[in-house]
């Protein structure tokens, strides 16, 4: 297939493209950045996506911002890249007659994980209060009783619950999506990367995953800072997993033409682990000094966010392959590009 796929030259985007190049596809790029398979780019210029999707079978869309954000003056930035940014992509496919997409969505729409209380059953807490964070209470508690939760994983029928910016920008990219395919009857697939890290990871910066935060004070030679008491439960999937993911969603969705509407995979590797976990195998992997926790937190970061990867297995073949020691540790050798 003739592919476009967007953020070609970033992060993910850049194993994308090689993963899709591997796999027999013609991959063509579009980015803000130059380099990847084509030249400089916005994917918000209806010109210049029009004149990339000319001869195009599919897209692959990983172009966003990223990042939980820094305040609520990040609100216009991410809007316009991550929702303006979809909509003229997915106008432009329809005008195009190009019916095939995958597009990179992300863990943070289901916003806190799935808990269980041991009263009233299944529960969706609401965002925790600065005032329980500021005393060290970070375990988010029944919405009905208050008693503690245990946590769970969630599957892709789960409701949203997005709690930030960015993930309020990612589930709008999915309803998009959604609409364009209803609208259009193209096929179209949501991958809800979990928190991904590899190669090529970007320097620390305001907006970098916390895997990159870390790597970046172990490569100053200072100690990871893990925020709350680093119980917190994330899933770690690696770049290269979650390139091969695209590629199979691509070729299951071509192979499906004509859907009309949105079919959502998590992608992450099934086993949970603690910022803690995280903070400690890359302090190993350096041989730098060990994590510091620091009792801090960020408003708009969830407890716990961990995944049933089953619906990708059964329905795409996908299964991880890289095992996080292993992962870590290639993490930790790899150069830092920069921010």
């Amino acid at each position: 297939m003739n592919v476009l796929l967007t953020g070609s030259a970033g992060f993910i985007g850049s194993h994308v493209a090689e993963a899709l190049t591997a796999a027999g596809h013609r991959v063509r790029g579009l980015d803000l950045a130059p380099g990847g398979n084509g030249e400089a780019a916005d994917v918000r210029d209806p010109g210049a996506v029009a004149g990339r999707l000319d001869g195009v079978d599919a897209v692959c869309h990983q172009a966003a911002k990223v990042g939980l954000g820094v305040d609520v003056s990040d609100l216009p930035a991410y809007t316009s890249a991550n929702v303006q940014g979809t909509a003229v992509l997915l106008a432009e496919m329809a005008r195009a007659g190009v019916g095939t997409l995958v597009l990179a969505s992300s863990m943070v729409v289901y916003g806190e994980g799935a808990y269980t209380c041991d009263r009233h059953g299944p529960v969706r807490p609401g965002p925790r209060a600065e005032e329980a964070l500021e005393a060290g209470r970070f375990e988010p508690g029944c919405p009905s009783c208050g008693r503690p939760l245990a946590p769970g994983a969630v599957g892709e029928d789960d409701p949203p619950g997005p709690r930030n910016a960015y993930a309020d920008t990612k589930l709008a990219q999915e309803h998009l999506a959604a609409s364009w395919a209803r609208a259009t009857g193209g096929s179209a697939v949501a991958l809800r990367y979990h928190n991904v890290y590899g190669p090529r990871m970007p320097r620390d910066t305001p907006y970098a995953g916390v895997a990159a935060i870390f790597r970046s004070r172990l490569l100053d030679g200072r100690e990871p800072l893990v925020f709350e008491d680093g119980a917190q439960r994330r899933d770690f999937v690696h770049v290269r997993d979650v390139a091969r993911a695209n590629v199979l969603a691509l070729e299951r969705a071509a192979a499906d033409p004509g859907r009309g509407g949105l079919r959502a995979y998590n992608i992450a590797s099934g086993e949970p682990r603690t910022i803690g976990d995280l903070a400690g195998a890359l302090a190993a992997a350096f041989g730098g000094p060990g994590p510091r926790v620091t009792g801090g937190y960020r408003l708009g970061d969830v407890r716990h966010i961990v995944a049933r990867p089953d619906r990708a297995r059964r329905e795409l073949g996908f299964s991880p392959s890289v095992a996080f020691a292993d992962g870590m540790a290639e993490f930790a050798r790899q150069p830092v590009t920069g921010s």
